[in-house]
């Protein structure tokens, strides 16, 4: 997919009006169609198969919360496939909106800002639930997994559950993410996918079950690793692209402690600095040449990232500063270009600035529990993505390397770090 940019300046899109509240539409039977329709593009091709489990209980048309893994671009459609005819209307992310708004309406999207707290979804989803009786899908992980394992899921997801009191069902892809990891820049692999269709939850369950207990549930079924599960299931990928950008993930060499010098090209993935050299095999097992592997499982090594971010910002080390283009979204009528700027990251949270000195943003460690960032957003640049219910900025970084993984998870654990501060 692709995303119109208008050229403007920062006054005028400040000038811009936001959308007005809308109510959501329940898709009719025409609109359920053409989805399902169009998604067999899709979902032929992957030979799709799924299993249900206690989807009996569920009544055809009794409205269900419907709680999916985000893995690629292809889970929109197995998601048709899966429930067609049900009416469902779908949580996305509000710039899928620009240019077209009424489509989008029509289909039954309901845009929201990613990883920004917003009232008016509950009230927006209850009404699907009460007046429209409508089933509602949602991605809680809100971004694509960047290594395969589940993405950091909201702690307010239980209490959402509890509030809006429906039947809860879970839908967990395998090769998803396989056949089209985000990181390998849309060069979609030969691979079959398959998904468990479950009734994880009644109203009755919910009930009585605590917020915490509805979160563990939740939890268990997002445990996932999509690397373990092609290795477990001997899951074959001789495609020999299957290693690019995989820098993108892995970011940090594990044998010098660089950072930056990282690429990953063809099937294999190296270090500029100390010319560590690994190969993704076709089992998704990371294999270095030297016979030393450090890491062999890609998962393994981004949880390592994870930690040293952890540990620089605990020590006051950690520290990113960025020449940025800058993208501004007010309403989702259109994205517009609107200068330049720099964009710093530390412990005090997030700071933007540019515009010829006008724009001037920041946003604290407590605001978000994660941050909206992608690689090869819109096929346009990787791209890190700050604001509020007012604003969104997306910023693209000017030959800045290998950011967009380090600032999400430097935004996770400066979150948790703070959140832990304030409670003691």
């Amino acid at each position: 997919m692709k995303i119109k940019i208008f050229q403007s300046t920062y006054d005028q899109v400040m000038a811009l009006k936001q959308d007005k509240p809308f109510r959501p539409v329940r898709p009719n039977m025409f609109f359920r169609t053409l989805k399902y329709l169009i998604s067999q593009f899709m979902v032929v091709p992957s030979h799709f198969k799924y299993e249900s489990y206690n989807m009996d209980k569920l009544d055809p048309k009794e409205p269900c919360l419907i709680l999916m893994n985000h893995s690629s671009f292809i889970d929109l459609a197995l998601a048709e496939h899966i429930f067609y005819p049900r009416p469902i209307n779908i949580i996305c992310t509000s710039d899928a909106f620009v240019g077209k708004h009424w489509l989008m309406r029509q289909i039954g999207c309901v845009p929201t800002h990613k990883f920004v707290t917003s009232s008016r979804l509950i009230h927006q989803i209850r009404d699907l639930f009460n007046k429209h009786k409508s089933s509602v899908l949602i991605y809680p992980e809100a971004g694509y997994t960047f290594d395969g394992t589940c993405t950091t899921l909201p702690e307010s997801l239980g209490a959402m559950i509890k509030l809006l009191r429906r039947p809860v069902v879970i839908v967990t892809t395998h090769g998803a993410f396989a056949r089209d990891p985000l990181y390998n820049n849309i060069q979609v692999r030969k691979v079959d996918v398959c998904a468990e269709v479950t009734y994880a939850l009644t109203p009755e369950d919910i009930k009585a079950m605590s917020t915490d207990e509805v979160n563990a549930v939740i939890k268990k079924h997002f445990s996932f690793d999509n690397f373990r599960w092609q290795q477990e299931n001997k899951i074959r990928i001789d495609e020999p692209f299957r290693a690019d950008y995989l820098n993108r993930v892995l970011y940090k060499c594990p044998n010098c402690g660089h950072e930056g010098a990282m690429e990953g090209k063809g099937t294999d993935l190296s270090c500029g600095h100390c010319g560590k050299q690994w190969t993704l095999d076709e089992y998704g097992y990371l294999r270095a040449k030297d016979g030393v592997h450090i890491f062999d499982h890609v998962p393994d090594w981004y949880a390592w990232e994870r930690e040293m971010v952890r540990r620089d910002i605990l020590e006051g080390k950690y520290g990113m500063d960025l020449n940025v283009d800058i993208c501004a979204m007010v309403n989702n009528k259109k994205l517009y270009r609107i200068g330049t700027g720099r964009l710093v990251h530390n412990r005090e949270g997030f700071e933007l600035t540019g515009c010829d000195g006008k724009l001037h943003y920041s946003q604290k460690p407590m605001a978000s529990y994660s941050l909206n960032a992608d690689f090869n957003w819109y096929e346009i640049g990787d791209v890190i993505c700050i604001g509020d219910d007012k604003i969104l900025y997306y910023c693209f970084p000017n030959n800045a390397g290998d950011f967009v993984a380090k600032a999400r998870l430097a935004t996770e654990e400066m979150y948790k770090i703070a959140k832990a501060e304030s409670r003691r």
